[in-house]
Order: C-alpha cells, then sequence, then structure tokens
C-alpha cells in the first residue's frame, strides 16, 4: 500500500494508455501513482523471458505506425526492431500467404497474374451480388462474399471469424467487416505503416522506460478499497472496464477473452513463422504463436535450441477472465453510451483506453491519443 502522500494523478492501470500518461505527467512536473491488480506492469503488452525468448504473455503485439513523431518517441525509449508482420494462414494443411494479395490467390487458384486474379475475383464478387437481389448485405457472411467471393471466404475468413467471435458469420453484423484489404501484388507485409517493429529485448523495456522515476504498485485492486485511491489523488486516470468503475450500473457489457496454452517445444524452429492462423473449424484454435519469431531473424533463430509457441482459444468473457474485445455490435454499443455520459460527467476522472472507452484500439492509437490529451 502506498504511504500517506499526495499525488497529481492516481492511474488505475499500467497499460500502454496509463504508462504513456505517467510519462507525460511525469515530465510536466507531476507527482504520479501507478497501480495495476496484476502482479505485474504493462498491461497487455507484458512479456516474460521463458527459455530465453520473450513471450507475449497476453497475445502477439506488433508496434506499427505512419506517425514519425510516435515512431520517433517509443524508439527514444527503446529501440525497435525491424519485424514485419507477415502472417500465414492453415486451411486443413494447405497455407496461404496474408493479408491477401497474389500469393494467396496464387495459391488459391494457381493464377500468376494481376489480371487473373481480379477477372477471378470479380466473378466471385458478382455471384454473392447477384444472390443478394439488389438488397445490401445483411451480416457478415453476405458483407465478405460480396467482397472476397466465396473461395476465400469459406478457406481463410469463415472458421476464423466464427471462432474467433464464438458466433455464425450469418448471426454476426455486416459492418465488422465493412472492408477486406486485397493487393494485386506479391507482398505479405500486413501493415500498410511506413514503420512497424517489436522492441529489442521484449514490451517490458518499453512500459520500464515510459515509467522510469514514477511510483508503482502491484497486485492491488482499486475497487477493494476504492474510498483511499480516491483521496490519495486530485485527478484519476481510468483504464479499467467502464462499467465496473459505475459497478454495473445499467449492466455488463460484453468482451471476447482468449486462452493461452504455452508450450515449451524442443527445436529451434517450429513453425518457421511469428504468426500462423489456423482458419478451418475442426481446428479448436484460433492460431499459434512463436515467439522468438518477433526478435530472432534468419539462422539466428537456431542459436536458441528450444522454442516457445502459445496456441489462442477465443472464447465469451465470464467474471474473473481477462477481458480482451470489446464486442462492438448494436447491443453493446448502445450500453457503452450510457456509461460514456457518465463518464463525461465526471470532471477529475479521464477515462482511456480499450476497457473504459469500450473500443479496440492498436498500440500507436493509443500514444497518439494521449499526446493529444492536455496535462492538468
Amino acid at each position: 500500500m502506498a504511504s500517506n502522500v499526495h499525488y497529481d494523478y492516481l492511474i488505475v492501470g499500467s497499460g500502454l494508455f496509463g504508462s504513456t500518461f505517467a510519462y507525460r505527467a511525469r515530465n510536466e512536473g507531476k507527482r504520479c501513482l501507478v497501480i495495476d491488480r496484476r502482479p505485474h506492469l504493462g498491461g497487455n503488452v507484458f512479456c516474460e523471458n521463458v527459455a530465453g525468448i520473450n513471450v507475449h504473455k497476453y497475445g502477439a503485439h506488433i508496434f506499427h505506425t505512419s506517425n514519425r513523431k510516435v515512431w520517433d518517441f517509443v524508439n527514444s525509449i527503446v529501440e525497435f526492431n525491424r519485424y514485419t508482420n507477415s502472417p500465414v494462414a492453415n486451411y486443413k494443411g494447405r497455407l496461404f500467404n496474408l493479408p491477401f494479395n497474389m500469393n494467396t490467390f496464387h495459391q488459391m487458384w494457381g493464377v500468376v497474374s494481376p489480371g487473373d486474379a481480379y477477372a477471378k475475383l470479380q466473378e466471385q464478387k458478382a455471384d454473392a451480388v447477384r444472390r443478394l437481389g439488389g438488397r445490401q448485405p445483411s451480416n457478415l457472411e453476405e458483407q465478405a462474399l460480396v467482397l472476397v467471393g466465396r473461395d476465400v471466404y469459406e478457406a481463410l475468413i469463415k472458421g476464423y471469424t466464427e471462432k474467433q467471435w464464438g458466433r455464425k458469420c450469418e448471426d454476426l453484423p455486416a459492418f465488422i467487416i465493412k472492408r477486406l484489404p486485397v493487393r494485386l501484388v506479391f507482398d505479405n507485409n500486413y501493415f500498410n505503416d511506413s514503420y512497424q517493429g517489436v522492441p529489442m529485448g521484449g514490451y517490458n523495456r518499453l512500459i520500464e522506460g515510459l515509467l522510469e522515476g514514477v511510483e508503482t504498485v502491484t497486485g492491488v485492486d482499486f475497487f477493494e478499497d476504492r474510498a483511499y485511491w480516491e483521496h490519495i489523488a486530485d485527478r484519476i486516470v481510468y483504464t479499467g472496464k467502464v462499467d465496473e468503475f459505475y459497478d454495473y450500473r445499467y449492466g455488463k457489457l460484453d468482451y471476447r477473452t482468449v486462452r493461452f496454452e504455452e508450450e515449451v517445444v524442443n527445436t529451434p524452429n517450429y513453425q518457421g513463422n511469428a504468426v500462423v492462423n489456423y482458419t478451418d473449424s475442426e481446428v479448436p484454435f484460433t492460431r499459434i504463436i512463436e515467439h522468438k519469431h518477433f526478435e530472432m531473424f534468419g539462422d539466428a533463430v537456431y542459436d536458441c535450441p528450444q522454442s516457445v509457441i502459445s496456441r489462442e482459444y477465443s472464447m465469451e468473457w465470464k467474471d474473473g477472465m481477462e477481458p480482451y474485445y470489446p464486442v462492438n455490435d448494436l447491443k453493446n454499443n448502445a450500453l457503452y453510451e450510457r456509461y460514456k455520459a457518465l463518464a463525461e460527467r465526471e470532471p477529475m476522472v479521464l477515462f482511456g483506453g480499450r476497457l473504459a472507452e469500450y473500443k479496440y484500439y492498436d498500440m500507436a492509437p493509443i500514444i497518439e491519443k494521449v499526446f493529444g490529451l492536455t496535462i492538468l
């Protein structure tokens, strides 16, 4: 428990939003205390060293941005490497490059020219449009078929999406998949951003740099002694679940969560890639992450005789689980708007991050958002 010191800011949650805010506030002469209910700092970007490998304990995190200011900022804290996200999809033993590009279409149909790939896509998309009979897509399946056609949908979208959301594609709203990246070039780089990479030595080094000189306490729950924590600071930066902050006054928001099945394997190179998605419904997990590939490249992977893999199982969130992904359907978005209205009437509390704003964020936009805030 912290001493009887009074702080300018109590920051609830030590993830990227809270840690970046603490960095900015400290640099502006504010006294901050960061608390976290987990036994470690860093939120979901926390890494654990296992068998000499930095394991992304809460799922793969690849930093990417086209904002030079953000890129220079994170590299001023810790140098980032040149990791390029180029996932592979495994559909019943067949391998496809992602995102959808000429390699994917060659693997799918044997086409070798952009013109042939375009013609095949247009043929399948036209069939989907005909089936709609002039109406707009009413669910995710119809939307995906209009965007990429049946072959790509059946092999690379349907099974993976249903595992990820725990619902049939025809029961998911169309807006979830408004657009899909389709490239008629041989380019497996998943992101279009100018910069991407992973901190050399793992994300813990980024968090440690952001929180240098900031007081922190781990393993404490804000809600177990809320009156105490609210009393010791002039203002609160809250990054937890917004519905929990209001004691679920209007009901609980829905989330998807992830269970990780981690394994140390006695081979230096298990799958040859950091991320392999398993897109057929028969395989229960959504993907396998091989963590060493985030920081070891080329023959360097063989310098470490073992490897660490994580199988990821997507499931419905329940009390006691870590909430990962907001379920931004119409029902939950309407419920969030009611909580947001309460939050906007809290002059001494700043709500930020994916749980407090009920919104999925990549890492770079989190930093951009904190850069834009006024430190009072």
